[in-house]
Protein backbone atom coordinates (compact mmCIF):
# COMPACT_ATOMS: atom_id res chain seq x y z
CA UNK A 1 0.00 0.00 0.00
CA UNK A 2 2.88 2.30 0.87
CA UNK A 3 4.53 1.83 -2.54
CA UNK A 4 1.21 2.43 -4.28
CA UNK A 5 0.87 5.89 -2.73
CA UNK A 6 4.49 6.69 -3.58
CA UNK A 7 3.83 5.78 -7.22
CA UNK A 8 0.70 7.92 -7.33
CA UNK A 9 2.54 10.85 -5.75
CA UNK A 10 5.40 10.50 -8.27
CA UNK A 11 3.04 10.46 -11.27
CA UNK A 12 1.16 13.47 -9.93
CA UNK A 13 4.36 15.46 -9.35
CA UNK A 14 5.62 14.68 -12.84
CA UNK A 15 2.39 15.94 -14.39
CA UNK A 16 3.15 19.40 -13.03
CA UNK A 17 6.10 19.69 -15.42
CA UNK A 18 4.18 18.46 -18.45
CA UNK A 19 2.56 21.52 -19.99
CA UNK A 20 0.70 19.58 -22.62
CA UNK A 21 -0.91 21.71 -25.30
CA UNK A 22 -1.56 24.79 -23.19
CA UNK A 23 -0.31 27.10 -25.96
CA UNK A 24 -1.76 25.19 -28.91
CA UNK A 25 -3.83 26.88 -31.60
CA UNK A 26 -6.22 25.22 -33.97
CA UNK A 27 -5.11 25.14 -37.61
CA UNK A 28 -8.57 26.30 -38.65
CA UNK A 29 -7.97 29.53 -36.70
CA UNK A 30 -4.71 30.42 -38.46
CA UNK A 31 -3.77 31.90 -41.84
CA UNK A 32 -0.48 30.24 -42.78
CA UNK A 33 1.70 32.97 -44.29
CA UNK A 34 4.31 31.88 -46.85
CA UNK A 35 5.75 35.28 -47.82
CA UNK A 36 5.87 38.86 -46.62
CA UNK A 37 6.35 41.91 -48.81
CA UNK A 38 7.42 45.14 -47.15
CA UNK A 39 7.25 48.47 -48.99
CA UNK A 40 7.85 52.06 -48.01
CA UNK A 41 4.65 54.08 -47.54
CA UNK A 42 3.79 57.65 -46.59
CA UNK A 43 2.32 56.33 -43.33
CA UNK A 44 5.45 54.26 -42.67
CA UNK A 45 5.19 50.78 -44.16
CA UNK A 46 2.90 48.83 -46.46
CA UNK A 47 2.93 45.12 -45.61
CA UNK A 48 1.69 42.40 -47.96
CA UNK A 49 1.08 38.90 -46.65
CA UNK A 50 0.84 35.95 -49.04
CA UNK A 51 -1.40 33.36 -47.38
CA UNK A 52 -1.97 29.74 -48.38
CA UNK A 53 -5.36 28.33 -49.25
CA UNK A 54 -4.77 24.86 -47.70
CA UNK A 55 -7.48 23.11 -49.68
CA UNK A 56 -6.11 24.30 -53.03
CA UNK A 57 -2.45 23.71 -52.13
CA UNK A 58 -3.10 20.10 -51.13
CA UNK A 59 -5.66 19.27 -53.81
CA UNK A 60 -4.77 17.39 -56.99
CA UNK A 61 -7.72 18.60 -59.03
CA UNK A 62 -7.85 21.83 -60.99
CA UNK A 63 -10.05 24.43 -59.36
CA UNK A 64 -11.43 27.86 -60.05
CA UNK A 65 -9.97 29.07 -56.75
CA UNK A 66 -6.43 30.42 -56.42
CA UNK A 67 -3.92 28.50 -54.23
CA UNK A 68 -2.84 31.64 -52.36
CA UNK A 69 -4.31 35.00 -51.44
CA UNK A 70 -2.58 38.28 -50.62
CA UNK A 71 -3.62 40.92 -48.12
CA UNK A 72 -2.06 44.37 -47.81
CA UNK A 73 -2.31 47.07 -45.18
CA UNK A 74 -0.48 50.24 -44.11
CA UNK A 75 0.89 51.17 -40.72
CA UNK A 76 3.33 53.42 -38.91
CA UNK A 77 5.19 50.23 -38.00
CA UNK A 78 5.27 46.76 -39.53
CA UNK A 79 3.66 45.29 -36.42
CA UNK A 80 0.78 47.77 -36.66
CA UNK A 81 0.26 46.97 -40.35
CA UNK A 82 0.15 43.23 -39.60
CA UNK A 83 -2.43 43.69 -36.88
CA UNK A 84 -4.50 45.92 -39.16
CA UNK A 85 -4.65 43.00 -41.58
CA UNK A 86 -7.03 41.28 -39.14
CA UNK A 87 -9.66 43.63 -40.51
CA UNK A 88 -9.50 41.90 -43.90
CA UNK A 89 -8.15 38.39 -43.19
CA UNK A 90 -10.61 35.83 -41.79
CA UNK A 91 -7.88 34.36 -39.57
CA UNK A 92 -4.87 35.58 -37.59
CA UNK A 93 -1.66 35.49 -39.60
CA UNK A 94 0.72 32.69 -38.62
CA UNK A 95 4.29 33.66 -39.52
CA UNK A 96 6.30 30.55 -38.56
CA UNK A 97 6.13 29.04 -42.07
CA UNK A 98 7.36 32.07 -44.01
CA UNK A 99 9.66 31.05 -46.88
CA UNK A 100 10.39 34.48 -48.31
CA UNK A 101 10.60 38.15 -47.27
CA UNK A 102 10.75 40.67 -50.13
CA UNK A 103 11.61 44.35 -49.70
CA UNK A 104 10.50 46.93 -52.24
CA UNK A 105 13.39 48.79 -53.88
CA UNK A 106 12.29 52.17 -52.50
CA UNK A 107 12.41 50.80 -48.96
CA UNK A 108 15.77 49.10 -49.62
CA UNK A 109 17.24 52.40 -50.82
CA UNK A 110 15.94 54.18 -47.71
CA UNK A 111 17.35 51.55 -45.35
CA UNK A 112 16.39 48.07 -44.11
CA UNK A 113 17.24 48.47 -40.41
CA UNK A 114 13.77 49.55 -39.17
CA UNK A 115 12.09 46.65 -40.98
CA UNK A 116 14.68 44.10 -39.90
CA UNK A 117 14.21 44.95 -36.23
CA UNK A 118 10.66 43.57 -36.21
CA UNK A 119 11.57 40.54 -38.35
CA UNK A 120 14.44 39.54 -36.06
CA UNK A 121 12.52 40.31 -32.84
CA UNK A 122 9.22 38.56 -33.53
CA UNK A 123 9.10 35.22 -31.68
CA UNK A 124 6.94 33.49 -34.31
CA UNK A 125 9.30 34.03 -37.21
CA UNK A 126 12.15 31.60 -37.79
CA UNK A 127 15.44 32.70 -39.35
CA UNK A 128 15.77 30.20 -42.22
CA UNK A 129 13.73 32.12 -44.78
CA UNK A 130 15.29 33.88 -47.78
CA UNK A 131 15.39 37.66 -48.21
CA UNK A 132 15.41 39.53 -51.54
CA UNK A 133 14.65 42.90 -53.11
CA UNK A 134 11.93 43.65 -55.68
CA UNK A 135 13.99 45.37 -58.37
CA UNK A 136 12.52 48.64 -59.67
CA UNK A 137 9.11 47.75 -58.26
CA UNK A 138 7.04 47.23 -55.13
CA UNK A 139 7.12 43.98 -53.21
CA UNK A 140 3.31 44.01 -53.18
CA UNK A 141 3.11 43.75 -56.99
CA UNK A 142 5.64 40.93 -57.06
CA UNK A 143 3.83 38.79 -54.46
CA UNK A 144 0.53 39.08 -56.34
CA UNK A 145 1.78 36.97 -59.27
CA UNK A 146 0.62 33.34 -59.56
CA UNK A 147 3.21 30.85 -60.83
CA UNK A 148 3.07 27.55 -62.74
CA UNK A 149 4.78 24.36 -61.50
CA UNK A 150 4.78 25.64 -57.92
CA UNK A 151 1.33 26.41 -56.50
CA UNK A 152 2.91 28.64 -53.88
CA UNK A 153 4.69 31.63 -55.48
CA UNK A 154 6.91 31.86 -52.38
CA UNK A 155 8.14 28.31 -52.96
CA UNK A 156 8.76 29.17 -56.61
CA UNK A 157 10.94 32.15 -55.68
CA UNK A 158 12.95 30.18 -53.12
CA UNK A 159 13.45 27.26 -55.54
CA UNK A 160 14.51 29.61 -58.35
CA UNK A 161 16.99 31.37 -56.07
CA UNK A 162 18.63 28.12 -54.99
CA UNK A 163 18.59 26.56 -58.45
CA UNK A 164 20.11 29.67 -60.03
CA UNK A 165 22.77 29.95 -57.33
CA UNK A 166 23.77 26.29 -57.58
CA UNK A 167 23.69 25.90 -61.37
CA UNK A 168 24.26 29.33 -62.92
CA UNK A 169 25.79 31.46 -60.13
CA UNK A 170 24.73 35.11 -60.66
CA UNK A 171 22.50 35.04 -57.57
CA UNK A 172 22.90 34.41 -53.85
CA UNK A 173 20.54 33.00 -51.23
CA UNK A 174 20.65 35.23 -48.13
CA UNK A 175 18.95 34.31 -44.86
CA UNK A 176 18.07 36.61 -41.96
CA UNK A 177 20.97 35.50 -39.77
CA UNK A 178 23.50 36.09 -42.56
CA UNK A 179 22.07 39.50 -43.42
CA UNK A 180 22.11 40.73 -39.82
CA UNK A 181 25.63 39.38 -39.24
CA UNK A 182 26.91 41.23 -42.31
CA UNK A 183 25.10 44.44 -41.36
CA UNK A 184 26.72 44.25 -37.92
CA UNK A 185 30.20 43.80 -39.41
CA UNK A 186 32.50 46.82 -39.63
CA UNK A 187 34.43 45.40 -42.58
CA UNK A 188 31.88 43.73 -44.87
CA UNK A 189 28.78 45.03 -46.65
CA UNK A 190 25.62 42.99 -47.39
CA UNK A 191 24.13 41.89 -50.69
CA UNK A 192 20.65 40.70 -51.67
CA UNK A 193 19.43 39.12 -54.89
CA UNK A 194 16.87 41.03 -56.95
CA UNK A 195 13.49 39.82 -58.19
CA UNK A 196 11.29 41.28 -60.90
CA UNK A 197 8.30 40.41 -63.08
CA UNK A 198 7.70 40.60 -66.81
CA UNK A 199 4.25 41.14 -68.27
CA UNK A 200 1.09 42.71 -66.89
CA UNK A 201 0.87 42.54 -63.07
CA UNK A 202 -2.96 42.44 -63.23
CA UNK A 203 -2.89 39.37 -65.47
CA UNK A 204 -0.31 37.77 -63.20
CA UNK A 205 -2.70 37.86 -60.25
CA UNK A 206 -5.43 35.87 -62.03
CA UNK A 207 -5.81 32.15 -62.81
CA UNK A 208 -5.37 33.06 -66.48
CA UNK A 209 -1.65 33.35 -65.76
CA UNK A 210 -1.30 29.61 -65.07
CA UNK A 211 -3.77 28.30 -67.64
CA UNK A 212 -1.53 28.73 -70.69
CA UNK A 213 1.69 27.03 -71.82
CA UNK A 214 3.55 30.33 -71.72
CA UNK A 215 2.41 32.41 -68.72
CA UNK A 216 1.93 36.04 -69.83
CA UNK A 217 3.34 37.31 -66.52
CA UNK A 218 6.39 35.66 -64.98
CA UNK A 219 8.54 35.99 -61.88
CA UNK A 220 12.29 36.23 -62.51
CA UNK A 221 15.36 35.99 -60.31
CA UNK A 222 17.72 38.85 -61.12
CA UNK A 223 21.29 39.71 -60.21
CA UNK A 224 22.87 40.88 -56.96
CA UNK A 225 22.04 44.17 -55.24
CA UNK A 226 24.86 45.99 -53.40
CA UNK A 227 24.32 47.68 -50.04
CA UNK A 228 26.26 50.26 -48.08
CA UNK A 229 25.35 49.83 -44.43
CA UNK A 230 21.63 49.01 -44.71
CA UNK A 231 20.92 51.00 -47.88
CA UNK A 232 20.77 49.69 -51.44
CA UNK A 233 23.30 51.65 -53.53
CA UNK A 234 23.37 49.79 -56.85
CA UNK A 235 23.20 46.55 -58.80
CA UNK A 236 25.79 44.19 -60.24
CA UNK A 237 25.13 42.90 -63.74
CA UNK A 238 25.16 39.17 -64.52
CA UNK A 239 28.92 38.92 -65.09
CA UNK A 240 29.73 41.05 -62.03
CA UNK A 241 27.37 38.95 -59.91
CA UNK A 242 29.20 35.81 -60.99
CA UNK A 243 32.47 37.52 -60.14
CA UNK A 244 31.16 38.21 -56.64
CA UNK A 245 30.35 34.53 -56.14
CA UNK A 246 33.79 33.50 -57.43
CA UNK A 247 35.50 35.84 -54.97
CA UNK A 248 33.36 34.75 -52.02
CA UNK A 249 33.79 31.04 -52.91
CA UNK A 250 30.09 30.59 -53.56
CA UNK A 251 30.30 28.74 -56.89
CA UNK A 252 28.81 25.24 -56.93
CA UNK A 253 28.34 24.83 -60.68
CA UNK A 254 28.19 27.21 -63.60
CA UNK A 255 28.91 27.56 -67.33
CA UNK A 256 31.52 29.50 -69.27
CA UNK A 257 32.66 29.70 -72.84
CA UNK A 258 35.65 30.84 -74.90
CA UNK A 259 36.08 31.63 -78.56
CA UNK A 260 38.03 29.31 -80.83
CA UNK A 261 41.04 30.59 -82.78
CA UNK A 262 39.10 30.77 -86.04
CA UNK A 263 35.33 30.50 -85.74
CA UNK A 264 32.93 29.14 -83.13
CA UNK A 265 33.07 28.57 -79.38
CA UNK A 266 33.84 25.98 -76.74
CA UNK A 267 31.47 25.78 -73.76
CA UNK A 268 32.62 24.50 -70.40
CA UNK A 269 30.83 23.36 -67.25
CA UNK A 270 32.63 24.60 -64.16
CA UNK A 271 32.18 21.73 -61.72
CA UNK A 272 34.46 22.69 -58.86
CA UNK A 273 35.88 25.97 -57.60
CA UNK A 274 37.95 26.92 -54.59
CA UNK A 275 38.85 30.52 -53.80
CA UNK A 276 41.37 31.61 -51.19
CA UNK A 277 41.84 35.21 -50.10
CA UNK A 278 44.95 36.57 -48.41
CA UNK A 279 45.97 40.05 -47.28
CA UNK A 280 49.33 41.73 -46.92
CA UNK A 281 51.03 45.05 -46.53
CA UNK A 282 53.07 46.26 -49.48
CA UNK A 283 54.72 49.70 -49.53
CA UNK A 284 52.80 50.49 -46.34
CA UNK A 285 49.51 49.93 -48.16
CA UNK A 286 47.02 47.03 -47.93
CA UNK A 287 47.00 44.43 -50.68
CA UNK A 288 44.63 41.55 -51.39
CA UNK A 289 45.52 38.41 -53.35
CA UNK A 290 42.72 36.27 -54.80
CA UNK A 291 43.57 32.70 -55.85
CA UNK A 292 40.82 30.90 -57.78
CA UNK A 293 41.31 27.23 -58.64
CA UNK A 294 38.67 25.56 -60.79
CA UNK A 295 37.90 22.32 -62.57
CA UNK A 296 35.77 22.08 -65.69
CA UNK A 297 34.38 19.70 -68.30
CA UNK A 298 34.01 20.47 -71.98
CA UNK A 299 30.26 20.57 -72.60
CA UNK A 300 29.90 21.80 -76.19
CA UNK A 301 32.12 22.42 -79.21
CA UNK A 302 31.03 24.45 -82.23
CA UNK A 303 34.37 24.80 -84.00
CA UNK A 304 37.06 22.66 -85.62
CA UNK A 305 39.60 21.71 -82.93
CA UNK A 306 41.42 18.56 -81.90
CA UNK A 307 40.63 17.99 -78.22
CA UNK A 308 42.95 14.96 -78.19
CA UNK A 309 45.82 17.40 -78.53
CA UNK A 310 47.17 18.43 -75.13
CA UNK A 311 48.19 21.80 -76.51
CA UNK A 312 44.58 22.50 -77.54
CA UNK A 313 43.36 21.73 -74.01
CA UNK A 314 46.02 23.99 -72.51
CA UNK A 315 45.02 26.78 -74.90
CA UNK A 316 41.38 26.51 -73.80
CA UNK A 317 42.45 26.54 -70.14
CA UNK A 318 44.48 29.72 -70.64
CA UNK A 319 41.59 31.44 -72.41
CA UNK A 320 39.08 30.60 -69.69
CA UNK A 321 41.59 31.66 -67.01
CA UNK A 322 41.95 35.06 -68.66
CA UNK A 323 38.20 35.41 -68.97
CA UNK A 324 37.75 34.51 -65.33
CA UNK A 325 40.25 37.21 -64.32
CA UNK A 326 38.21 39.75 -66.30
CA UNK A 327 34.98 38.60 -64.61
CA UNK A 328 36.46 38.91 -61.12
CA UNK A 329 38.09 42.27 -61.84
CA UNK A 330 34.83 43.59 -63.29
CA UNK A 331 33.02 42.74 -60.05
CA UNK A 332 35.74 44.41 -57.97
CA UNK A 333 35.70 47.57 -60.07
CA UNK A 334 31.92 47.87 -59.71
CA UNK A 335 32.08 47.38 -55.94
CA UNK A 336 34.83 50.01 -55.66
CA UNK A 337 32.75 52.35 -57.81
CA UNK A 338 29.84 51.88 -55.37
CA UNK A 339 32.25 52.12 -52.42
CA UNK A 340 30.98 48.92 -50.82
CA UNK A 341 33.23 46.09 -49.60
CA UNK A 342 30.80 43.27 -50.30
CA UNK A 343 33.63 40.74 -50.50
CA UNK A 344 34.85 41.12 -46.94
CA UNK A 345 38.36 42.23 -47.90
CA UNK A 346 38.48 44.17 -44.63
CA UNK A 347 37.86 40.94 -42.69
CA UNK A 348 40.68 39.25 -44.60
CA UNK A 349 43.14 42.01 -43.75
CA UNK A 350 41.95 41.91 -40.14
CA UNK A 351 42.96 38.21 -39.98
CA UNK A 352 46.28 38.49 -41.82
CA UNK A 353 47.40 41.91 -40.57
CA UNK A 354 45.52 42.50 -37.26
CA UNK A 355 47.82 45.27 -35.98
CA UNK A 356 47.87 47.23 -39.25
CA UNK A 357 44.12 46.72 -39.69
CA UNK A 358 43.54 48.90 -36.65
CA UNK A 359 44.89 51.80 -38.73
CA UNK A 360 43.40 50.83 -42.09
CA UNK A 361 39.99 50.11 -40.58
CA UNK A 362 39.57 53.68 -39.31
CA UNK A 363 39.30 54.92 -42.89
CA UNK A 364 38.38 51.71 -44.69
CA UNK A 365 36.08 53.31 -47.26
CA UNK A 366 38.91 55.33 -48.75
CA UNK A 367 41.35 52.44 -48.41
CA UNK A 368 38.92 50.09 -50.18
CA UNK A 369 38.50 52.38 -53.18
CA UNK A 370 42.27 52.46 -53.72
CA UNK A 371 42.95 48.88 -52.63
CA UNK A 372 45.44 46.93 -54.74
CA UNK A 373 44.05 43.54 -55.69
CA UNK A 374 45.82 40.73 -57.55
CA UNK A 375 43.78 37.94 -59.14
CA UNK A 376 45.34 34.55 -59.92
CA UNK A 377 43.37 31.81 -61.67
CA UNK A 378 44.12 28.16 -62.33
CA UNK A 379 41.71 26.19 -64.52
CA UNK A 380 42.01 22.45 -65.21
CA UNK A 381 39.86 20.65 -67.78
CA UNK A 382 39.07 17.23 -66.34
CA UNK A 383 36.75 15.66 -68.92
CA UNK A 384 36.15 16.30 -72.61
CA UNK A 385 32.82 14.50 -73.00
CA UNK A 386 31.73 11.14 -74.37
CA UNK A 387 33.04 11.81 -77.88
CA UNK A 388 36.57 12.67 -78.92
CA UNK A 389 35.56 14.63 -82.00
CA UNK A 390 32.55 16.78 -82.79
CA UNK A 391 30.30 15.86 -85.70
CA UNK A 392 30.39 19.58 -86.52
CA UNK A 393 33.86 18.95 -87.92
CA UNK A 394 32.51 16.29 -90.30
CA UNK A 395 29.75 18.63 -91.50
CA UNK A 396 32.26 21.39 -92.23
CA UNK A 397 34.60 18.96 -94.02
CA UNK A 398 31.77 17.64 -96.19
CA UNK A 399 30.66 21.17 -96.99
CA UNK A 400 34.16 22.17 -98.06
CA UNK A 401 34.45 19.05 -100.27
CA UNK A 402 31.15 19.83 -101.96
CA UNK A 403 32.32 23.33 -102.73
Amino acid sequence: MKYKWITILFVFSMSIFLGGCWSSRELSDLAITTALGIDKHEEGFRVTAQVMNPGEIAGDQLSSRVPVSTYSENGKTIFEALRRLTQSTPRKLYLSHIRMVVFGQELAEAGLAPALDFISRDHEMRTDFSISVAKDMRAEDLLNVLTPLEKSPANKIVSSLRTSQNNWAPTKVVTLDELIATLSSKSKEPVLTGLYITGDPDTGSSLENVETIHPPTQLHVDNIGVFHNDQLVGWLNESESKGFNYITDNITNTVGWVECDKEGTVSLEITKTNTELSGYQEDKKPKIVIDVKSEANIAEISCTIDINDEKTIQDIEKKIEKKLVDIVNGSIEKAQELNSDIFGFGEVLGRFEPKRWQTWGKNWQEEFINLEIVVNTDMKIIRTGTTTDSFVNDIKKNKNEDE
